[in-house]
């Protein structure tokens, strides 16, 4: 199961690059995720109100017009590195290995910003809303799915 999640938080780090992140740093931060080592560090302060600014930033950011498309190799390359880092977090917490949660992290991430770029697409063409609506709907998903994954082990 553990590993699993290492892949979902990954997929989720596709939809929102740093939201999970900060969910995980909250998590940590809080005692739900009982990281050992340099992992422990994502928890500390520090890197609680780093990744929670920066996770914020990106929602408002998202939805500018003048945004990157997530699939360039900017996006997709922080989608790949955040999954990798949330999937080792995820995987240490239960006990499995950290290259393997990397590793599935990494390719949830990938896997996630492509599924959300073409989910993206296509609820725009069936809606015909703005843009913002879908965008806040796929930050929910993010949100509340990075918050779900992080409270399995509490």
């Amino acid at each position: 199961m553990t590993l699993l999640l290492a892949f979902l938080i990954g997929f989720l780090t596709g939809l929102r690059s740093l939201t999970p992140a900060a969910a995980t740093a909250w998590a940590a931060h809080l005692g739900w995720l009982k990281l050992q080592g340099w992992l422990a560090d994502i928890g500390s302060t520090l890197g609680v109100a780093i990744f929670t600014v920066l996770a914020l930033a990106e929602l408002a950011a998202d939805k500018s017009p003048r945004m990157r498309n997530r699939t360039a190799r900017q996006g997709l390359s922080a989608r790949i590195f955040m999954g990798g880092l949330t999937g080792t977090c995820i995987a240490g917490a239960g006990g499995e290995s950290l290259a393997l949660g990397a590793i599935l992290g990494g390719v949830g991430g990938i896997a996630g910003c492509f599924a959300g770029y073409h989910a993206r697409r296509r609820l725009l063409q069936a809606w015909g809303k703005p843009d913002y609506y879908v965008a806040v709907l796929e930050d929910l998903v993010a949100v509340g799915g990075s918050v779900w994954v992080v409270t399995r082990f509490i």
